[in-house]
């Protein structure tokens, strides 16, 4: 799995993350195991993934939590950009979109 590193996380996205209830490792599987994001900017590449959630999220409950996470690669080096979470029921996967 690939490790981000604290660096990698500029200190506006680690207040999004929080609002938004990502974690880091949401971020490193979404990288990893994600699939394209279809509405990246030109530019900016995007990830996709959906994890079970099946629980509490701002008062109601939620089976699953879509991350979608986007970033630039500068040489070797992934520069997270930002990080989106919906939660909800019965998300599109990968080639299904």
């Amino acid at each position: 799995m690939r490790k981000l590193r604290d660096p990698d996380f500029h200190p506006h996205l680690v207040g999004r993350m929080l609002q938004r209830g990502v974690t880091r490792e949401d971020i490193e599987r979404t990288l990893d195991e994600g699939w394209k994001a279809r509405d990246a900017k030109a530019g900016t590449l995007g990830k996709v993934m959906v994890f079970v959630f099946d629980r509490e999220w701002e008062g109601r409950r939620y089976k699953e939590k879509e991350v979608t996470v986007y970033y630039k690669l500068v040489g070797n080096d992934v520069v997270v950009l930002t990080a989106k979470a919906r939660y909800g029921d019965e998300f599109n996967r990968g080639a299904d979109e």
